[in-house]
């Protein structure tokens, strides 16, 4: 393949003027701090290191975040102010109420299947003599990306007809017990679930590790004497480790949900959000680079990001208590 040095010559100035006041913005910042004043060189060391992060923490979140909230009192091409009409349009139309439905089923479910399955595998092979293995096995999904387990579990839900050979393992399975095989992605509201069965795969690991480091990070003179006291491996697990891993679960069920609200890959991977099956990120996609509808686009932005605040708000609260 020939390199048209001519047809890329703009992208190659882009790139060069950017390295170029990439390097001048070091330089200044450089001289700035060799020239600050002795007394006062702490505060204006951290005052100009600060000022590049800030103004770049404006212009790609301040400022996008502005021109979202003001997109979504306006209309689909970004012309006419048409109010809070798209946020009618979010908790009126039924269209859109299956997705905040969906997204609301995927906010419950996926963070306590993660950190139940998590905690209950950590406790398992908890000092077991294959530890490093389960833990390894648990955690290869997580190398992964979501596109990636959205495409190995497309074949695992696979259907075609009771004629033909089935190449999805699922269909499989129930075609082997002499059942017939199921479109399981187009089954409303089943196909959410299977859905939410790849994302607790994925993440599964993740809750694992976090919560086995925190159960061996419990007191050996705790576990002995609830031993000694006579604590069953019910009371033992309820009483003494569940009590103790508190944080770590607290934190395993907010990383899940603030992920599990920004969900879309997997969706729009398996189903396209297709069959009632769509979630607030797909179908803000949807709505803005599809439909063309920036306005009801924006919205589902807003709306999302209000959604994610109070926990983000919860977990830094947790973390100043924990200091």
């Amino acid at each position: 393949m020939d390199f048209d040095f001519a047809a890329e010559q703009p992208k190659l100035v882009q790139l060069l003027i950017g390295v170029a006041a990439f390097l001048v913005v070091v330089a200044v910042i450089l001289v700035l701090v060799d020239r600050a004043p002795m007394r006062r060189r702490a505060w204006s060391h951290a005052t100009i290191l600060l000022l590049p992060a800030l103004a770049l923490l404006g212009i790609g979140l301040v400022v996008p975040a502005v021109r979202t909230t003001l997109l979504s009192f306006m209309s689909g091409d970004g012309r006419d102010w048409v109010g809070l009409d798209n946020y009618a349009w979010m908790f009126t139309q039924p269209e859109a109420l299956t997705v905040l439905r969906n997204t609301l089923i995927w906010v419950l479910l996926v963070p306590l299947l993660v950190t139940t399955v998590g905690l209950v595998y950590a406790v398992l092979v908890d000092r077991t003599r294959f530890e490093s293995v389960a833990k390894s096995l648990v955690f290869l999904p997580m190398a992964i990306s979501f596109v990636g387990a959205g495409i190995i579990w497309r074949f695992v839900y696979a259907y075609r007809a009771d004629d033909q050979d089935q190449i999805g393992l699922l269909n499989q399975l129930v075609v082997s017990m002499g059942g017939q095989p199921q479109q399981w992605l187009q089954e409303p509201p089943l196909n959410t679930l299977f859905l939410i069965v790849v994302m607790v795969w994925i993440q599964a690991g993740f809750a694992t590790v976090v919560l086995s480091a925190a159960i061996k990070g419990i007191p050996a003179e705790i576990i002995e004497a609830a031993r000694l006291d006579g604590a069953s491996p019910v009371q033992m697990f309820f009483r003494v480790t569940l009590p103790s891993i508190r944080s770590a679960v607290i934190v395993v069920l907010v990383t899940q949900s603030i992920g599990t609200l920004k969900l879309f890959d997997i969706v729009r991977t398996m189903t396209g959000g297709q069959f009632d099956t769509s979630v607030i990120a797909n179908e803000m996609y949807n709505q803005a680079f599809r439909y063309g509808e920036t306005g009801k686009g924006a919205a589902l932005a807003v709306f999302l990001f209000v959604l994610v605040t109070p926990i983000v708000i919860y977990q830094i609260r947790q973390r100043r208590e924990v200091r």
